[in-house]
């Protein structure tokens, strides 16, 4: 016997490079912000259902399992998928839209210049109609096999008979705003997620006796319809949005003072749509329109595609600052011209040209960073549209690190022996900044905060409108076929993330799970989409990972540093391999997230 081989029967040489395996499967892969929530989603595949049934079965399983940690059942969702028998791909808005009552008057009469929000009593000013059940049975009705009945089982039985209370979600419920934010609207959750005022142990369980039956009434709803599969489902939709669900939600907004009445819930309809996209290193990524911060990453590839990041080697100074100044030029143009297309006119031909990405990175200093935002550029020049630049919002310049990220956002992807490829990012209904509804079990977002009050520009506030959300996600395809799934939650870092996730891969050859797992950093030199929208100027962030050695350069550059341990958390990239059965997917260790495949 060899000393090497003596050696290895005691241990390895060498640690394997990441910490958490990558996932493949044949029959199907999925990852989540949770393994309960991954599981309810397997349990649809191993029943022969597809990736769609997964999916609806992992969201609705996630707003109980993940409520600290990740969202509420009365919040919202973005959804990116390929349905195998079109090839096409397909992006799907589960963003609710602002009640129709909610008007730039009525807050301006009371002397506000944004749309306010919690910690406190102001969160009902900022309710959106719920969006993320009508979409996902939306999807599952028109996509999926299962019933109702099926993918709500999970969620139904994680509710009623408990599930283990987790470090992740119970470091969440530490911090005080949230104890005090269910004092101010009784009882909130206190007697659900506390235990006698108290953070729970890890380990002891958790039970949620009114969310569990919510989900049921949606099931007596659809049993009560018969045994058509669509006709049961669009049963349980206007259950929750006509129905007893629905007058429920809407005398517990009227309690606290929202706006949102029964005509938004009955008239909310979700809206599928073609992806923005562009090309990029032999591949097209597809995204969210400008309802969404998505274009912020397409912009930021573009612009990056005129420089030799290779040259510049992975996470050097160098690449640092190259992949920040183009996000900040992308960022100042996400706060002149990004909306909801629906009621806005948006120059999206001209931000995603390359022409206009070009004229772009010449203002790009290798050498020095800007000091703050950079101004906006002019994509009207680039587009086909006719239009202007509006009003611009003013927005208060801190001077310290406030990292407002995301308290409640998740992801799931999930690929499937069919050939169909889905994910989705759920969020909204922060426990800390809303109001939870005890008889209901669920909290509703308060996304209106994204909004602001300036009349002409594309993200004012408009009844019916979609705020420009945070929540995105992308497909990557090559040759026209889809082949990747990429995802991360975390505010204004989802973006920034995001991108590094695709760089991660399509540049630097990594495989998923390295992708997720490498470290990141994300510029806060841009107004925060969260109320009070804070802007730390010429602020970097680096997650401690990153080597020490290259913050004297950056400093040297102009960045000033903040050293963090996420920007964003719960990055998940799955995809199917080229010229093979297997899939591919990953799990991010910066939270409990967890893959599984078959």
């Amino acid at each position: 016997m060899t000393g090497k081989s003596f050696a290895l029967e005691q241990g390895d040489s060498e640690r394997p490079a990441t910490g958490r395996p990558a996932i493949y499967g044949k029959k199907g892969v999925i990852s989540s912000g949770h393994y309960l929530t991954s599981m309810a989603g397997m349990r649809m595949l191993i029943e022969g259902g597809n990736a769609f049934d997964a999916l609806a079965a992992s969201i609705f399983a996630a707003a109980v399992i993940e409520p600290t940690a990740s969202y509420s059942l009365g919040a919202e969702c973005t959804f990116m998928f390929s349905d195998s028998s079109s090839g096409k791909c397909l992006v799907l808005s589960g963003q609710g839209p602002s009640p129709l009552n909610a008007t730039v008057n009525y807050y301006r009469s009371k002397q506000l210049d944004a749309v306010p929000t919690g910690p406190g009593t102001d969160a009902p000013m900022a309710f959106t109609v719920p969006g993320v059940v009508g979409a996902t049975l939306s999807m599952l009705e028109k996509y999926g096999t299962r019933k109702v009945e099926d993918v709500l089982t999970p969620a139904i039985e994680y509710a009623l008979d408990g599930f283990p209370n987790y470090e992740y979600m119970l470091n969440r419920l530490e911090s005080l705003e949230t104890i005090e934010q269910f004092k101010l609207f009784p009882p909130g959750g206190a007697e659900i997620f506390f235990d006698q005022g108290q953070v729970p142990e890890p380990g002891t369980l958790l039970i949620q006796i009114a969310l569990g039956n919510t989900l049921k009434k949606m099931v007596s709803a659809e049993r009560d319809n018969g045994s058509d599969r669509s006709a049961g489902i669009d049963a349980a939709r206007q259950c929750f949005y006509r129905g007893e669900i629905a007058d429920a939600i809407i005398a517990g907004v009227q309690s606290v003072g929202g706006l949102m009445d029964l005509d938004d819930l009955a008239e909310y309809q979700e809206e599928y749509s073609n992806p923005v996209s562009v090309d990029y290193q032999g591949y097209s990524i597809h995204g969210q329109a400008t309802w969404t911060q998505g274009p912020v990453c397409l912009q930021a590839l573009n612009i990056l595609e005129n420089f030799d990041l290779r040259g510049m080697g992975y996470n050097s100074p160098q690449y640092v600052h190259a992949v920040t100044e183009a996000l900040k030029l992308a960022f100042a143009d996400r706060e002149a011209f990004y909306g909801d297309p629906n009621f806005a006119s948006v120059p999206i031909d001209g931000l995603l040209s390359k022409d206009y990405a070009r004229q772009r990175a010449q203002q790009v200093n290798l050498e020095t960073a800007y000091p703050g935002l950079p101004s906006h550029g002019d994509p009207w020049s680039y587009s086909k549209l006719d239009g202007r630049i509006s009003n611009q919002p003013h927005y208060v310049e801190e001077s310290e690190a406030d990292l407002q990220y995301e308290a409640g956002t998740t992801h799931i992807s999930v690929i499937d022996q069919f050939g169909n490829l889905a994910c989705a990012t759920p969020s909204g209904g922060a426990f800390n900044k809303s109001v939870f509804f005890s008889e209901l079990g669920f909290a509703l977002s308060t996304r209106s905060e994204m909004f602001n009050l300036v009349e002409g520009h594309p993200n004012c506030l408009e009844p019916g409108k979609r705020p420009r959300t945070t929540i995105i996600n992308f497909m990557v395809s090559q040759n026209n076929i889809p082949i990747m799934t990429v995802g991360c939650p975390g505010g204004d870092a989802q973006a920034q993330a995001n991108l590094q996730l695709l760089l991660n891969i399509l540049v630097w050859d990594m495989n998923v799970q390295e992708a997720v797992e490498a470290p990141r950093f994300s510029s806060l030199s841009v107004p925060n989409s969260f109320y009070p929208h804070t802007y730390l100027k010429g602020q970097l962030a680096l997650e401690h990972e990153i080597d020490e050695a290259i913050v004297g350069e950056l400093t040297s550059m102009g960045h000033k540093i903040v050293r963090v341990a996420t920007c964003g958390m719960g990055g998940t990239v799955s995809r199917k391999l080229v010229g093979s059965s297997v899939l591919e997917t990953s799990a991010d260790p910066r939270r409990s997230c967890y893959a599984l495949g078959w």
